[in-house]
């Protein structure tokens, strides 16, 4: 599936384990990390639906992401 959700990608420092963290901050606390910015970005989209799919299961809304008003 492909979402549309605005994404935040850097690299950790030494002290956070190295590699690469990707955070989506419309869903609160969807994070992923990976060796490599690909690796991350990846992970984060498995993590999207994750989240999506607990908040549905819970009766949380689910943001509608931002890029969506301005299409």
């Amino acid at each position: 599936m492909n979402y549309r959700y605005q994404m935040i990608l850097r690299p950790l420092t030494g002290a956070e384990g190295g590699g690469w963290l990707a955070e989506i901050p419309e869903l609160p606390g969807c994070m992923s990390d990976g060796e490599t910015p690909q690796q991350a970005v990846d992970n984060v989209m498995d993590a999207i639906a994750c989240w999506i799919e607990a908040a549905e299961e819970d009766g949380r809304p689910v943001p509608v992401p931002a890029s969506a008003d301005a299409a």
